[in-house]
């Protein structure tokens, strides 16, 4: 996907690092959430297979409780640690949600250690395939970015987003049960490309300017595929040239999520969008899940499709 320099290679790859992933994305009140929980299909949230390491356990959010618990650890990594600006809603509530979880898939990290209740939910990622999106009316990321390439493209997409994990598990087992997560998700409903909004910590664009220009000039998406940010929105990336900073200290500076993408192949929009509620600069990351090496597939699409009798 969370934006082509670097050779494909594998999710496991992805999550090698050992570092926490940055939350990404904004936030916008909603109300009312059902009362169960279904996919976009109407079937209920796939079954990924038995994802344990230890005490921990990555699935899908099967019940509103579950989906609860996520949307709290959210506001306590975004609100009460990353010092984001809730609504007076969602202050109340101490819960990060907005009109998207509604038709959302919600991949969590539980640790049963913890119990089993809300606390025990430790890792999250937000989940949006092109039928939920249909049910909304668009993806979250049309927000900041013109998409319509993206979702032009013939296949299915999924929108990757709300990322974030517990101080105390930015750590490789977390990560891996996520990514690996995601690649279970990936195979079931046969997703071709992945997208969403990642985040630079800040505001200040000059700041952030060698990280922005690294990624413009050497992970620019190809055109038919490169969404840009929206008129009203659009900060330039190419703010220095390729010579005016240290590739390697830039990328090694990057955000461990955004660096993951890069590992899988991603590339990024054109321009960066300010996001002052979160206090972050984003961009647009995209991913051809056909770049996961052809030995990560065949791995986990077997273990995958014996946990699904298949």
């Amino acid at each position: 996907m969370s934006h082509p320099a670097h050779p494909p290679q594998s999710v496991a790859a992805a999550a090698d690092s050992p570092d926490a992933d940055q939350p990404a994305g904004g936030a916008a009140f909603s109300r009312g959430r059902p009362t169960r929980i279904a996919s976009a299909g109407g079937d209920g949230p796939a079954d990924l297979g038995d994802l344990r390491s230890g005490t921990l356990e990555v699935r899908l959010a099967r019940s509103v409780a579950d989906v609860e618990a996520a949307q709290a650890l959210r506001y306590r990594v975004f609100y009460d640690e990353m010092n984001a600006k809730p609504t007076p809603e969602m202050a109340a509530a101490r819960r990060d949600f907005d009109s998207f979880d509604d038709v959302a898939d919600h991949l969590m990290v539980i640790d049963h250690a913890l119990g089993e209740g809300p606390e025990s939910v430790v890792g999250t990622y937000r989940l949006i395939r092109r039928e939920a999106a249909a049910k909304h009316g668009g993806f979250y990321t049309a927000d900041e970015y013109d998409i319509a390439r993206i979702v032009a493209f013939d296949g299915p997409i999924l929108e990757l987003g709300r990322s974030c994990t517990d101080a105390r598990y930015r750590n490789r087992p977390t990560m891996q049960l996520l990514w690996k997560g995601i690649a279970a998700y990936v195979f079931h409903h046969g997703i071709e490309l992945m997208f969403g909004c990642a985040s630079l910590p800040g505001n200040d664009v000059e700041q952030l300017a060698p990280a922005l220009s690294y990624l413009y000039h050497n992970h620019l998406a190809p055109e038919e595929l490169r969404p840009r940010a929206l008129p009203e929105r659009f900060t330039d990336m190419n703010r220095l040239p390729p010579d005016g900073y240290d590739a390697k200290r830039v990328l090694a500076g990057l955000p461990p999520l955004i660096k993951g993408y890069l590992r899988l192949g991603g590339f990024v929009g054109d321009g960066a969008v300010i996001d002052p509620q979160f206090n972050t600069t984003d961009v647009c990351v995209i991913v051809k899940t056909g770049q996961v090496t052809e030995s990560y597939y065949r791995h986990y699409a077997r273990s995958t499709q014996d946990a699904w009798g298949e």
